[in-house]
């Protein structure tokens, strides 16, 4: 079976075409055999095979606000370390303080079995492998994933998060924002505990809580980090890193996953794209 979503050819000024973005997914039916049960084909939610090519922006300075603050606004391309696996995301030489009940859990973990998978919000950090925009205003930050069933996330500028008895678990929290300089600081609590953080199954609890920062020191470059406290399932926090290109000539496109969503069923074992699966050394 094929499934595939393909932009025609736009118009541009002056006459001609431009060729948009063409996000494809592949996904082959797998036969349960001995060679697939040790070899696991990995897991495809979502269209996960993104075969967008990234047009990257021209050099140019950091864009801003008339009030001076820097302007996040546009669509960037997913980081591939928060989809496989968030281990990929530390420092070099550090290691995940996974407590041993949610390690286990994690290799426990079958990737038909991924919320994500099913067209359930991805959380935090975890991203689809869709564009995604920013939307900045001066009371909101609205980040618009094309993923899921076009998922959004809003962020309170300057607010304060509710008193903790008010907070009704959520899949993508409740943020409140504030600039440090250049720096965009996103605090999140109120998670549910139903998403996982990646591909391999990492878990967490109603517990978590997340401290993002985002910086953008050209127009084509968005730096991430986010530290995750979760006592509940980690023994300490912990920081990951990443960064995302500025994905021009492009708009989200509409993407309903759980509209004849044929993913599931073809998904064997569990998405071998992580430490876990791999050799040791």
């Amino acid at each position: 079976m094929i499934r595939a979503v393909t932009r025609a050819l736009t118009a541009k000024p002056g006459g001609g075409t431009v060729k948009a973005s063409i996000r494809c997914s592949v996904i082959v039916a797998a036969a349960v055999s001995v060679s697939s049960l040790a070899h696991p084909a990995p897991a495809h939610a979502q269209g996960q095979a993104n075969t967008t090519q990234k047009r990257a922006a021209a050099p140019a300075a950091t864009p801003r606000t008339p009030d001076g603050k820097v302007d996040f606004s546009g669509i960037w391309t997913p980081d591939r370390k928060f989809i496989y696996d968030i281990n990929d995301a530390l420092k070099s030489g550090e290691t995940l303080p996974i407590q041993e009940w949610a390690l286990k859990l994690t290799l426990d973990r079958l990737s038909k079995d991924d919320p994500e998978a099913l067209c359930l919000p991805a959380g935090v950090p975890r991203q689809a492998p869709y564009p995604w925009r920013i939307l900045q205003t001066p009371t909101h930050m609205f980040f618009l994933f094309e993923g899921n069933i076009h998922s959004y996330r809003q962020i309170f500028m300057n607010g304060k998060h509710p008193d903790p008895a008010d907070l009704d678990p959520t899949w993508y929290g409740h943020s409140i924002g504030r600039f440090e300089g250049d720096t965009l600081v996103i605090d999140t609590v109120g998670f549910n505990d139903r998403f996982w953080f990646d591909f391999a199954g990492h878990p967490h609890t109603e517990k978590l809580h997340t401290i993002e920062r985002y910086r953008r020191p050209n127009f084509g470059t968005l730096q991430y980090e986010v530290t995750i406290d979760d006592p509940g399932a980690y023994t300490k926090p912990f920081t990951l890193y990443g960064s995302h290109d500025y994905d021009s000539g492009t708009e989200l496109m509409e993407y309903i996953c759980n509209e004849n969503n044929q993913d599931v069923e073809h998904i064997v074992g569990k998405d071998p794209r992580n430490k876990y699966s791999k050799p040791s050394n």
